[in-house]
């Protein structure tokens, strides 16, 4: 299965997640109160997602590493999970960074 975007609805909010061709989600999105601005998140996700500079390499309060994707302005657009090493959290990067620009999205709102 390809990697793509999984947007869903709950209440009266919108998420997306990223997820990987293996199915396990690489990114994930805050929560928005409409559709269109959650589909403006994905847009923002695929033209920040080539660029290694907006990715943000953090430790998570549990100390695991983990990453932002943020904007231009410095905003962030997507939150990573937590990793087991370092390295792991790269190759998380490198799958966003692959696959953000031109996975499709699964509108299951």
């Amino acid at each position: 299965m390809a990697a793509r975007y999984v947007l869903t609805h709950a209440g009266s909010q919108f998420h997306f997640v990223l997820k990987a061709g293996n199915n396990e989600v690489i990114l994930q999105s805050e929560r928005y109160t409409t559709r269109q601005n959650a589909l403006s998140g994905i847009a923002a996700v695929r033209a920040n997602a080539p660029y290694d500079d907006r990715y943000q390499r953090k430790a998570a309060a549990n100390g695991q590493p983990m990453f932002n994707l943020v904007a231009a302005n410095g905003e962030p657009i997507g939150t990573s999970e937590t990793y087991t090493s370092p390295g792991a959290r790269e190759i998380g990067i490198q799958s966003v960074m692959t696959n953000g620009p031109g996975a499709p999205i699964d509108d299951q709102s």
